[in-house]
């Protein structure tokens, strides 16, 4: 079958440019960040801009969100190779467009096309990976996808600071990198075909139904410390900001060592693999909130980090590594949008519980309970397979 062919054929240079993909999304969650402060100020006769300038950073999650399943429906009916370099090259297209644009609404639009871009090629990156390889070199791939894209945030976040000391627009010009990966990707990928006894299949609704509502409980903890952890330690005393890029940067490695262990731990099934990332991601959070030492702030991050970064391979391989080719692309395209709702989220859901409870340490406390209570239902009352992970992940 052509799909085993592809298999034996995929190597080093397939990976590595749907890993670079794989970073393109980052860069809408990241870049802009340290460059907000300066929109604000060139856009402040501009009414709304108090409340529209942060939605420049946000509303591309949304827009995943929101596109994803589409853009799996529309890799698994047409040409998913085709799909990934035309909106690798849009990526490029609309993400440098507020360079030359002057109206903030008209930079809005760019970034809910650029949203709709980067659910188009997380859902093609990731399902190529599953398509390319089998077994336990898929779920080392996947794994390595949460480790590129945990470091390409890092990378960016940094770039992003640097380049914006040339104005808010400059950082914008890092949007030209995805074109430039096109150019590799048109010459060293290909599209799979599916097996013969294969037809066309409904949309894999009762199948990812689960893996996709925990998904989303998934993405709001992984988010929660990404957003928040600079207000935490501003409130707790550390007002130096390399000290607050030092201690991000120390959670976004814990996060990346948890990605580059998935290959290991697949071994120990689904379940256990959850209950144990979302217990540590609950602990993490409390340890935060029961202290104002800055160590064990310090500590609870790097454990959050450690176990966010275990439990996103997981739950992208409970949720696709099982499904036939046909269904992939779809399958894919749900569960990442389950995740950027999670992500989308998060801040709003920290905001509520924060009016709620008087804090943002009483609320990061509230998510910490939640994600306790989903490693107890994981462990009890959800079905979950146990079987280890790489052992499900088949060849088509």
């Amino acid at each position: 079958m052509s799909q085993s062919v592809s298999a034996t054929r995929a190597g080093l240079p397939q990976l590595i440019v749907l890993l670079v993909g794989s970073c393109m999304p980052v860069l809408g969650a990241v870049l802009l960040s340290p460059v907000l402060p300066r929109m604000s100020e060139h856009f402040a006769a501009t009414p709304g801009a108090a409340v529209l300038v942060p939605v420049v950073l946000t509303v591309p999650a949304l827009f995943v969100a929101l596109g994803a399943p589409f853009a799996g429906a529309i890799a698994d009916r047409f040409h998913r190779k085709r799909l990934l370099i035309v909106t690798m090259v849009a990526y490029s297209v609309f993400g440098t467009a507020p360079l030359y644009l002057d109206s903030l609404q008209a930079i809005l639009v760019s970034r809910v096309l650029v949203g709709v871009c980067e659910a188009a090629i997380m859902t093609c990156c990731t399902t190529l990976i599953a398509d390319y390889w089998s077994g336990p070199r898929r779920a080392r791939y996947l794994g390595m996808q949460t480790l590129a894209t945990t470091v390409a945030a890092t990378v960016f976040f940094a770039l992003g600071g640097l380049l914006g000391a040339g104005g808010w627009r400059t950082p914008f010009w890092m949007y030209a990198a995805a074109a430039l990966t096109a150019i590799p990707m048109a010459f060293l990928l290909w599209q799979p075909a599916a097996s013969r006894h294969e037809d066309r299949q409904p949309w894999p609704w009762r199948a990812l139904a689960l893996p996709s509502l925990v998904t989303v409980g998934g993405g709001v903890v992984f988010y929660t410390l990404i957003v928040q952890l600079s207000y935490v330690l501003d409130g707790a005393g550390v007002a130096d900001t390399a000290a607050i890029g030092g201690v991000t940067a120390l959670m976004s490695l814990a996060t990346a060592v948890g990605a580059g262990l998935f290959a290991k731990a697949a071994g120990r099934g689904a379940r256990a693999l959850l209950v144990a990332e979302f217990a540590l991601s609950g602990l993490g959070l409390l340890l935060i909130f029961a202290t104002g030492s800055v160590p064990v702030i310090v500590a609870g991050a790097v454990l959050t980090g450690f176990a966010t970064g275990l439990l996103l391979p997981t739950l992208l391989t409970w949720a696709v590594g099982g499904l036939p080719f046909a269904r992939r692309g779809r399958g894919t395209g749900l569960w990442t949008a389950a995740l950027f709702l999670g992500e989308f989220l998060s801040p709003l859901l920290v905001s509520a519980l924060t009016a709620l409870t008087g804090g943002l340490g009483a609320s990061l406390a509230v998510i910490g309970v939640a994600s306790l209570a989903l490693a107890a239902l994981v462990a009890t009352v959800l079905t979950v397979p146990a079987s280890p992970l790489d052992a499900a992940v088949t060849a088509d």
